[in-house]
């Protein structure tokens, strides 16, 4: 509709310098009429005002011979000068009225674009699509650098016309500030349009990067998953005889040996967790459990580093137990703790050696988090360290929502009953293993335990 309204007063103005052009012709005509239409006797006479007492005999003054020869060139000269001048207004328009087409025309492309983008934002580049702008290849760093050298022809076209303007200026020619602002504003609109698109753009990579990186991390998944049954069917492993005979086993000190329970945690007010754990690593037997939630990723950890005793975190709350476990044998340990004054108790192979009170008093353990064995979490779910990642064997970890009797710690310990959390119970089918090295192996706890005795 702009470019329309632009292409009628470029008309208005063209009729407009028609009009003068004739009106210039016939004045011209008129004169040369005028004057051979009188008879000429060669002289000119002034009349002059004179007053009545004044002399009435002052000698009359002639004016001399104007040459009519000379006023019908210098008329005709001008209506020359005009005509030429109307003529390169004419020239000047026909160019700009090119460059508006021209201009309108990518505009348009690019509003198509824009369309497209609404009603095709799930498409990819790896799919045939057609190509909104004529000239942009497929790829968006090459996107880009097209779109910025289209933006800087345009931008040069803009300056070639405000030439034009100044030469048409010096000649005598007027160019209309309503063109240059209109083409001003349709090169302004054209370059948000340009830059929205480059954002677009910018994005649709940022989304393929991150779709590609999560691709990525499912197929290392998944052939994890695949390296592990082909070992344990190497090994003749097979299938565990029960659900909670296995152990997960953990030789190396990296950042990517890890297991991860497939279940979280509720809310609690006190819990237990018991497990068997063999290592002899040193110094400091790494993190064999680690409980991190959103906001708090030191929510629930068990960690030995360096030459420090055990330490059991809360909320980043932190108590010393004085356990003993890195000499290489299988030792069953649990730690109790309740929100009430903040008490906990540790215990190992069936007696307790520690107890203690205001840790993370009256804070309850929250919910949706990740429990991570053999690692410490910096956020939930990764940013492991591997100067704190445990190196050893890890079985039957199982979390309860309460306070375990002493009688119930014992019989576990010496073998004489199993009782699997209610909470996280210990199963093959509740535990992920995750990094070349660490495996689940059938493990008989009781028969193990004894043979090492």
């Amino acid at each position: 509709m702009v470019a329309f309204s632009l292409l009628v007063l470029i008309d208005k103005a063209t009729g407009m310098f028609s009009l003068l052009y004739i009106l210039l012709c016939f004045y011209a005509l008129c004169c040369g009429q005028l004057t051979s239409g009188q008879a000429d006797d060669g002289k000119r006479y002034i009349c002059r005002a004179i007053a009545i007492s004044g002399d009435s005999s002052c000698p009359v003054t002639l004016l001399p011979d104007l040459n009519v020869g000379g006023q019908e060139e210098e008329l005709r000269n001008t209506v020359m000068q005009l005509r030429e001048t109307i003529l390169q207004q004419k020239e000047t328009i026909s160019k700009q009225l090119g460059t508006i087409n021209e201009l309108t025309t990518k505009l348009s492309l690019c509003a198509s674009a824009t369309t497209d983008r609404k009603y095709d934002k799930g498409s990819s580049w790896g799919k045939d699509k057609q190509n909104t702008m004529g000239d942009v290849p497929r790829d968006p760093n090459d996107s880009i650098d097209s779109l910025g050298k289209t933006m800087q022809g345009l931008k040069d076209r803009l300056e070639n016309l405000e030439q034009q303007q100044m030469r048409a200026n010096i000649s005598g020619a007027s160019f209309p500030s309503e063109l240059r602002d209109l083409l001003q504003r349709r090169l302004g609109e054209l370059e948000k349009q340009l830059l929205k698109k480059v954002s677009n753009l910018e994005e649709e990579k940022s989304m393929l990067s991150n779709a590609t990186a999560a691709y990525r991390l499912k197929t290392e998944s998944t052939l994890n998953a695949l390296v592990e049954r082909i070992s344990e069917l190497e090994k003749g492993g097979g299938d565990f005889k029960s659900p909670e005979q296995f152990k997960l086993s953990l030789p190396q000190r990296t950042n990517y040996l890890y297991g991860r329970f497939t279940k979280s945690l509720p809310e609690m007010y006190a819990f237990t967790i018991c497990m068997w754990i063999k290592s002899s690593a040193s110094p400091g037997i790494g993190t064999p459990f680690s409980y991190g939630v959103p906001g708090q990723a030191n929510e629930i950890v068990l960690i030995e580093w360096g030459n420090n005793p055990i330490e059991l975190l809360i909320n980043d709350k932190v108590a010393q137990l004085p356990l003993e476990v890195r000499d290489g044998k299988w030792h069953h340990i649990c730690i109790s703790w309740t929100t009430r004054d903040g008490q906990w108790e540790a215990y190992q192979d069936g007696q307790k050696l520690g107890a203690g009170e205001n840790l993370a008093a009256w804070h309850p353990i929250k919910p949706g988090g990740v429990i991570i064995l053999g690692q410490e979490q910096d956020v939930v779910g990764g940013r492991f360290d591997a100067g704190q990642a445990f190196v050893g064997e890890l079985s039957q970890v199982n979390i309860w929502d309460r306070i375990l009797k002493p009688v119930e710690i014992q019989s576990m310990a010496n073998c004489s009953s199993y009782t699997p959390g209610n909470v996280i119970p210990w199963l093959a089918s509740n535990v992920e293993v995750f990094g070349r090295g660490a495996f689940k192996r059938p493990l008989e706890m009781c028969l193990e335990r004894l043979s090492n005795a």
